[in-house]
């Protein structure tokens, strides 16, 4: 009763009697959709989207751009337009309440419900689903094909035949008949061994056979159909497969059959150019790494053949086919001249052909030792041996440790003279091929003798070499530089990087050697402005290349720049100073992520945002002409565009407009991209939202305690009443402003608020940027939040004696410090935070395995020194050293595998204020990680961080858990969250 009295109370006070909006509460999020897949044909006459659900069964929509057509079906994902535009092709998912149960009764993966295949014709809106596929192909870039997978049919048992009487007594008599015939063969035995002795009925002696072979794991049908005819062809045991990216031709892989010894596992050439299927290698254990050329002629891969499935170890051989030559024939194995010792042809690298088909890039490894299975394992040594000469830290060993034993280094073979040259080895890790492997260059790195310093400063250091593709020889370019900002040009014939130092763009000219420094003539700063942490600003990053490397564009904080890569001519003003003189940053939309070069003519699209107002918009450029923007007024407006893709064959733009009130698919084309009101609507998503107490948002700015502006986001209930007190919340991270207008969907949080609902309820939730300096983070948080409380609290319908904090991880540790500092806040929580910076500073992420030290030296905790240097601020910023001033109740969520920040952090925090005798408690959900990953769990934490806010700020009444805690002798059985 007095539950239901608290909640009658709650929807009184926050709910007008003219509002007929329920309130959002923790059953609404599971049905609640969002936008997935989107495609374009590349005609752009049909558009394909999936729309997800937070859990259950979503579905797709496929709608022709012109509108006259649509079609919607089930539970469909992972869907392609056929190269034609003919077909559209998806996989089906199953019932999500079939898969939930199969998994209630913990059914193994052979028996799980397995997806169908959907087939429409677009033309004739017809449809065809196929049960029980693992996956489908079809060409990316031409021809009219499709190959599906099918899942291991499991053995049916033959149904009884049910047959009338006449056709028993038929049955009866052939029985009789046969056994009439066994009599007599038994007599006609017998009268020969009287003659010939019993020998003469002996059975024969089976023949010595050889082993027996190894079982395998045998393929399943595949089914390749021609979509413009129907025609199939039906593969059987099929494991792997391929398809040329024009469709000119198929590579399967066909596995042998465990009951016929004389079957062999088999490599197939399905040739559709040439209406042929070859069988280009049998015998074989493994085939794998396909590559074909983009010609469709030359296939790649590498096989192992004599090694048994389960052999710990594998030898690899180099294969290569072209068609007309017949049979696939060996390039390369370990024991070919030039291969040096302990080096393997690898298995796990992506083989693939240079553009013209020239060159065939592969991949080399040590060959590295095998564990000795003899050894009892119970009486072996478990250790990691912690070495101050590794070059990497054991953890980050440990963690990289898949991808260290898959390393492989470059290596090329020449189809034109026969021969092939190893590119990398440890000494120059990465090489990148120029010009998509055409080139005679390649761009080389290296981070030896930069691995050690990098677990503290985190750099990303990297010597860059010259590497000639034809000789292998390698050529200094610079001795150190920012992996990050490094780029080969297109075609080639450039290096360019970021200099930190210089604070400017270097340019290397393969051809001449020589290097520049081409953006000098530009006195604007090209590096971020608002850089706050104790480390280099990064640079605002590269646009793209004019064709055949003849120009390159980089960007400011607002413009674009268009620089000569031989640093002969002076930097060119692209955008002709409209963005630093509005304030607006402008930046080229990607409209096709294969194209190298931009054209003189081509058309691009450039993504605008408004750095005061927070507004997004669009405006077309001709590449070549003046840049003429106009009235920014025309050109921002209230909403996000993002996601846009463009139609490969025609101007339509499918993107992503989102707004506080509503996330939606749009559809324009490029020529109207500028005019908002020429983009059409697309999706209808989550029209049960309109039932809802939503939410508006203000841009606020106010003075800091400092003296300084800052700016933050105020977020109201849509039924806001200016003559009521409202509790608030203040969530933050670092600085988020500029989410203005991004829609915010309801659902079980990873850790922290989810403003919707806490609106929706009857909060304000504030979120104010966060502006820092070297070596006081706690003090800047502290000046940032405590100003903006001030700021909120003059206004009449803010209560300011029911003000809360929330934030996770560098929030957490925020909120953690200034509960130390102030008693204005009535209720904290705080996720993950680190309360102790002197042991935290020499702990591991263990998601990395990298040391923490990095990120107090030079980056986000900001104190700019070690631990040794400068101890007094590791202490002053470090909340637990000042735990007995805290008076505000504080709620701690610390997960036991936290990957990011260590555990005992929280441990810490909790044992000193326990011990202090302060409210405070501590969620564990068992082996999360970092920010909580399973929805079960989310779901818990929401109800939990919402029940503990109410208490405090609402006055609601405290949980079971929050009251008397749930004990270990009751864990799993109670979870504490009645009242």
């Amino acid at each position: 009763m007095r539950n239901f009295c608290w909640a009658l109370f709650l929807l009184i006070s926050y709910l007008p009697a003219s509002s007929q909006k329920k309130l959002l509460d923790h059953s609404v999020y599971d049905q609640w959709q969002n936008i997935g897949e989107r495609i374009l044909s590349s005609d752009g006459k049909w558009l394909a989207y999936t729309v997800v659900v937070q859990e259950g069964d979503g579905h797709l929509s496929i709608k022709s751009t012109s509108g006259d057509k649509s079609w919607q079906f089930p539970r469909c994902y992972q869907a392609m337009f056929s190269p034609d535009n003919r077909f559209l092709v998806a996989r089906i998912k199953p019932f999500f309440k079939d898969t939930r149960q199969a998994r209630i009764l913990k059914k193994g993966p052979n028996d799980m419900p397995k997806d169908s295949l959907l087939i429409l014709d677009l033309e004739k809106g017809t449809e065809q689903r196929i049960a029980e596929v693992k996956s489908y192909q079809m060409p990316t870039k031409g021809g009219h094909f499709l190959a599906y997978h099918k899942w291991k049919t499991s053995a049916v048992s033959p149904r009884p035949v049910i047959t009338d009487s006449l056709a028993s007594l038929q049955r009866m008599l052939q029985m009789a008949d046969s056994l009439n015939r066994v009599s007599d063969s038994l007599r006609n035995k017998v009268n020969e061994a009287r003659i010939k002795g019993m020998a003469a009925i002996q059975p024969a002696k089976p023949q010595v056979a050889g082993k027996k072979p190894e079982s395998v794991e045998e393929g399943t049908e595949l089914i390749v159909r021609d979509l413009s005819t129907g025609k199939e062809w039906i593969h059987k045991l099929v494991l792997e497969y391929k398809f040329a990216e024009f469709g000119q031709g198929l590579v399967i892989e066909q596995s042998r059959k465990n009951n016929d010894s004389l079957s062999e596992a088999r490599l197939l050439w399905q040739d559709f150019t040439n209406n042929r299927i070859d069988t280009i290698l049998s015998g074989f254990q493994e085939a794998k790494s396909f590559a074909i050329s983009e010609a469709g002629n030359r296939l790649a891969f590498v096989i192992q053949k004599d090694s048994s499935a389960k052999a710990l170890k594998k030898y690899y051989q180099l294969y290569y086919f072209e068609t007309g030559q017949g049979k696939a024939k060996e390039l390369l194995n370990r024991s070919s001249p030039g291969m040096r010792k302990q080096q393997v042809i690898s298995p796990d690298f992506s083989n693939y052909f240079s553009q013209n088909g020239k060159r065939l890039f592969f991949g080399l490894a040590p060959d590295r030792p095998v564990k000795d299975t003899s050894l009892v394992e119970f009486e072996s040594a478990k250790l990691d041996v912690w070495n101050y000469k590794d070059d990497y830290l054991q953890p980050q060993q440990l963690v990289n440790l898949s991808n260290e034993l898959k390393k492989s280094w470059l290596a090329v073979w020449d189809q034109e003279t026969g021969s092939w040259l190893q590119l990398a080895d440890d000494s120059c890790e990465t090489v990148m091929p120029g010009d998509e492997g055409n080139a005679i260059h390649a761009l080389g790195m290296s981070n030896l003798g930069y691995r050690v310093e990098q677990q503290w400063k985190q750099d990303g250091a990297v010597r860059l070499y010259l590497v000639d593709i034809k000789t292998g020889k390698r050529k200094l370019i610079t001795e150190r530089a920012n992996r990050g900002t490094v780029r080969l040009s297109p075609a080639g014939n450039f290096v360019i990087w970021y200099d930190p130092v210089q604070k400017h763009w270097i340019s290397y000219s393969n051809q001449s050697g020589l290097k520049s420094v081409i953006t000098k003539s530009i006195t604007v700063p090209l590096y971020d402005e608002e850089h706050d942490t104790p480390s280099d600003a990064p640079p605002h990053g590269l646009m793209g290349w004019k064709e055949k490397d003849e120009k390159v564009y980089i960007y400011d904080k607002y413009d674009i720049w268009e620089l000569d890569p031989n640093g002969k001519e002076a930097a060119k003003l692209l955008t002709q100073g409209w963005g630093r003189k509005n304030k607006i940053s402008i930046r080229n939309e990607v409209l096709d992520r294969e194209e190298r070069f931009l054209k003189d003519g081509q058309p691009l699209l450039f993504q605008l945002f408004d750095n005061v107002s927070k507004g997004y918009g669009w405006k077309t450029y001709t590449m070549g002409a003046a840049f003429i923007a106009g009235n920014p007024a025309t050109l921002i407006h209230p909403s996000v565009v993002d996601g846009v893709i463009k139609a490969k064959k025609s101007n339509e733009l499918l993107f992503v407009k989102e707004m506080p009130s509503a996330r939606d698919l749009w559809l324009t084309s490029l020529n109207e991209a500028e005019n908002a009101t020429a983009h059409r609507k697309v999706s209808e998503l989550n029209p049960q939202q309109h039932q809802y107490n939503w939410f508006t948002v203000e841009l606020h700015k106010w003075k800091m305690l400092d003296g300084k502006m800052s700016e933050g986001l105020l977020y109201k209930p849509e039924n806001f009443d200016a003559s009521k007190k409202y509790p608030v919340i203040f969530y933050f991270y670092e600085k988020n402003a500029d989410r203005r207008y991004n829609y915010i969907e309801p659902m079980p949080v990873r850790a922290s608020v989810n403003i919707a609902y806490y609106t929706s309820n009857g909060y304000l939730v504030f979120d104010p940027n966060i502006y820092y300096k070297t070596g006081q983070p706690g003090e800047d948080a502290y000046n940032s939040v405590v100003s903006a409380a001030r700021y909120l609290s003059k206004f009449k319908f803010v209560d300011s004696t029911k003000m809360g904090l929330q934030g996770h991880s560098w929030g957490g540790y925020q909120i953690a410090y200034l509960i130390t500092r102030t008693n204005m806040f009535a209720a904290a929580e705080a996720g993950a935070p680190v309360s102790n910076m002197t042991s935290a500073y020499g702990g591991i992420r263990w998601g990395t395995g990298i040391s923490r030290q990095f990120q107090y030296e030079k980056t986000q905790s900001r104190l700019g020194a070690t631990l040794w240097e400068k101890p007094e601020l590791y202490i002053k910023n470090s909340p637990l050293f000042r735990a007995d001033k805290v008076k505000t109740p504080l709620l701690m969520l610390h997960n036991d595998k936290d990957d990011a920040v260590p555990w005992y952090q929280g441990i810490e925090y909790f044992t000193a204020l326990r011990r202090l005798g302060k409210p405070v408690w501590m969620i564990n959900y068992n082996d999360e990680l970092h920010g909580i990953n399973e929805r079960r769990n989310r779901k818990d934490w929401t109800i939990r961080m919402a029940q503990f806010f109410d208490h405090y700020l609402k006055g609601a009444p405290a949980p079971v858990w929050m009251k008397e805690g749930v004990p270990a002798t009751l864990k799993g059985i109670n979870w504490g969250l009645d009242y």
